[in-house]
């Protein structure tokens, strides 16, 4: 690899899905209108996705009022803020110029695909792996903690299963770890937040009861 394309490929956005051709997409672009900015969203098909790097654009049709309308977006560019994956289209082009002469029906492409929840931006599939090794480490942290028989039956479950069907397994489990997690931070935040006040509270007796005895003899010693 050149040392050009390496510094290209380190600069690429990692905060997009991997939408591809066929895709119904809803993007996200800053619009900026004077002194204000605001966000529009363009929902359409993919159409084309064309070049590669920084230089990347993609195409996105949709019909509006009976118009068809199109917009080329650049993949790197940051007004675009976010794109959003609504359904993936089962096409073997890579260029659905055809749907210009179709409406209706024949316009709509057929999906395969029912769970969207897999097609995430590397940046999530890196926080996703940070969550896991919390998780993990949270495990491992409390091993003396005894697993529920649900949750033991749910694993069974789990490892009886194969292909997408186990991996959506393992998607439920893992978020009712986070669940846990969650409600674990939020249990200990409150126990700390509660110490703190009874300290509060606890010191500003204290100074209380310091400055009555001051007072005492400031007024004795008037008299």
């Amino acid at each position: 690899m050149r040392s050009l394309d390496f510094v290209e490929k380190e600069t690429q956005r990692r905060d997009l899905p991997p939408f591809r051709v066929g895709d119904a997409v809803r993007v996200h672009v800053r619009v900026k209108e004077g002194d204000k900015e605001r966000i529009q969203i363009f929902e359409g098909l993919v159409i084309r996705r064309r070049g590669a790097g920084n230089g990347e654009t993609f195409t996105v049709r949709k019909v509006a009022s009976g118009v068809g309308v199109e917009r080329i977006f650049p993949v790197q560019s940051r007004l675009v803020t976010k794109v959003e994956i609504k359904s993936r289209g089962y096409v073997r082009r890579s260029r659905l110029y055809y749907l210009r002469d179709l409406t209706g029906k024949k316009a709509r492409l057929q999906s395969k695909v029912r769970d969207l929840s897999e097609l995430v931006s590397l940046e999530e599939v890196d926080q996703r792996d940070v969550v896991d090794d919390v998780v993990d480490d949270e495990v491992v942290a409390a091993p003396e903690a005894e697993a529920s028989p649900e949750t033991v039956e749910t694993s069974a479950e789990t490892s009886a299963l194969r292909g997408k069907a186990r991996k959506r397994a393992k998607a439920r489990e893992k978020v009712g770890r986070m669940k846990e997690l969650s409600t674990s931070e939020a249990k200990r935040a409150a126990a700390k937040e509660a110490k703190e006040a009874k300290e509060a509270k606890r010191a500003a007796e204290e100074a209380a009861a310091a400055e009555a005895p001051a007072d005492e003899t400031k007024e004795g010693s008037d008299g």
